[in-house]
């Protein structure tokens, strides 16, 4: 299975990575994020994942088994064990992953300095009580975050960019998930059953926040895939992210104020902010992702487990310093994780919402990428203190919000295991296309471009290795050759090296080569003089 663990925390405390993995899988099994009853990956994927031998990830099951916090079964696997560990209490304050002895390691390595006072944030102990700090004291709630003019006064009243033509297109934008593969006896069964006296009267209008049925759902795929503590009564469901985005936008940013936006990155993002009466403020971005700075703003947007578009993912150390940059400036993050359902190689990256401790961050996702197209659903895991701003916000724009039958259907879709399911086939799908499409670049595109390292996500970011006019004059070749990519300059506020977006998981194998036959086609046009007359007519 697939999960995410607080591992480079612990890694930062603990000599051995044995000790620092049994460390991580410990605390998620106290805290409620890994709960009983959930299967864990074999040794041998154990291993490979967090790169130990095979012998150091057995040692690890091991001392899990001896302390009680999981059982093997033979011929099944090994599971999490029921009972003894506390569930996250509905509401609580976010606390430190681990029981009373480590939350005392966590402190030295906390994700951001804790508040003037001297109080940390709460444990959870074995037996599920809390553990205040060493003075005994219990920590303070964490403020709320200020809205806008525009927020306060609410809660006083409570496509492709190239032209279409008409020969067959092999086309590297983006055209979502290959309908073919997604199962459609088990979505037909979700939708059954929530249309069906099993499934809930369906009259009336589907609630602000979302059906809570499916908000639970999300909540428990976030706990254990992405190492979240997620409640349910935090979550808000939007009809797209970009819905939730927008929202979010007028709430917490005042007329004229500035947001950090990253440059490159979702241009999405950088025409709410300007809809919205703000000023983007681009936020540097290189080969480690957003590079932290002191900027002089109260919002931040990023996507740190897989940049966009670059893919670079954020490493622990400029996470920590977003936050601390959050704590100090009384500032939101927006983490936008668009993509992160599909990863074929390497480990899960933690979120940024996983390591704070202070209710600064909120995550928004999406199942755009993981379901189909027409299914616009998304969410945002919200602070408590924006609940119910959001919430009113999102009954304005919807004050009778649709969609409560495929809401409905989503979340039986989810809890009998059918989504699952579902990404499974389709990551190990994406990942053999991501291999087939870097294979074919190098061998046949290598003098044009150099694709940035990755092992998620369903497009590849590629530099363009000659020069700015033959990268002009190499895209209008390759439209007359019946394929097309995206520009990168289209996620920039700055100019910046010339690049290539290839989306690849919509195309089989055939297509792939036959976009990248055309591509090397289109180069040869430019050599012999075709591109550059097409620019010098231009001119």
């Amino acid at each position: 299975m697939n999960f995410t663990l607080p591992y480079d925390q612990y890694l930062a405390i603990h000599r051995y990575k044995y000790l620092a993995l049994y460390h991580a899988l410990r605390a998620a099994i106290l805290d409620g994020t890994l709960p009983g009853g959930t299967r864990l990956p074999s040794t041998r994927k154990l291993a490979e994942l967090y790169q130990l031998s095979r012998g150091s990830a057995a040692q690890v099951y091991d001392m899990l088994l001896a302390d009680g916090y999981i059982k093997a079964e033979t011929g099944r696997g090994t599971f999490v064990a029921d009972g003894g560990f506390a569930a996250l209490p509905a509401g609580r304050a976010e606390g430190d992953a681990a029981d009373a002895s480590a939350a005392a390691d966590m402190q030295a390595v906390a994700a951001v300095p804790v508040p003037h006072g001297g109080q940390v944030a709460p444990a959870h102990g074995r037996n599920g009580a809390v553990a205040g700090n060493a003075a005994g004291s219990r920590p303070a709630a964490p403020a709320a975050i200020p809205l806008s003019s525009w927020g306060e006064r609410l809660m006083q009243h409570h496509g492709s960019i190239y032209e279409q033509r008409g020969e067959e297109i092999v086309s590297f934008c983006s055209q979502g998930m290959p309908i073919k593969h997604f199962p459609y006896a088990e979505w037909r069964s979700a939708l059954n059953y929530a249309g069906g006296k099993n499934g809930g009267r369906l009259e009336g209008y589907c609630p602000p926040q979302g059906e809570e049925n499916l908000r639970r759902a999300i909540a428990s795929h976030l706990r254990v895939t992405r190492g979240i503590r997620a409640e349910a009564e935090h979550l808000v469901l939007f009809s797209g992210s970009m819905q939730g985005i927008v929202i979010l936008t007028q709430l917490l940013l005042a007329p004229g104020s500035p947001a950090v936006v990253e440059d490159p990155g979702f241009h999405g993002v950088r025409k709410a902010v300007e809809i919205c009466g703000g000023r983007p403020l681009p936020g540097k971005v290189d080969g480690s992702g957003l590079v932290p700075q002191e900027w002089a703003a109260k919002l931040l947007f990023v996507t740190p487990s897989r940049q966009f578009p670059t893919g670079a993912v954020l490493p622990l150390d400029r996470r920590r310093h977003l936050l601390e940059w959050a704590r100090r400036q009384a500032a939101v993050i927006v983490e936008d994780d668009y993509d992160s359902e599909f990863r074929w190689g390497g480990r899960p990256i933690e979120p940024l919402k996983a390591l704070d401790r202070e209710e600064r961050v909120v995550y928004v996702g999406s199942f755009t990428n993981s379901m189909f197209s027409g299914l616009r659903l998304g969410y945002a895991l919200l602070p408590p203190s924006l609940v119910q701003p959001v919430t009113a916000a999102k009954a304005l724009y919807e004050p009778l919000p649709g969609g409560r039958l495929e809401q409905r259907a989503l979340a039986r879709f989810m809890q009998t295991g059918a989504y699952s399911r579902h990404l499974r086939r389709m990551t190990r799908l994406y990942g053999e296309r991501a291999r087939l499409f870097r294979s074919l670049i190098a061998e046949r595109l290598g003098m044009l471009f150099e694709p940035l390292p990755g092992d998620a996500g369903l497009h590849i970011y590629a530099r363009w290795l000659r020069s700015a006019a033959e990268f002009a004059a190499f895209r209008a070749a390759a439209v007359r050759r019946g394929t097309d990519f995206r520009d990168a300059a289209l996620y920039r506020a700055t100019p910046g090296e010339p690049a290539a977006c290839f989306s690849f998981s919509h195309l089989e194998a055939a297509g792939l080569e036959e976009g990248v036959n055309r591509l090397l086609l289109a180069w040869d046009d430019v050599q012999n003089g075709a591109g550059q007359g097409i620019m010098r007519n231009k001119g």
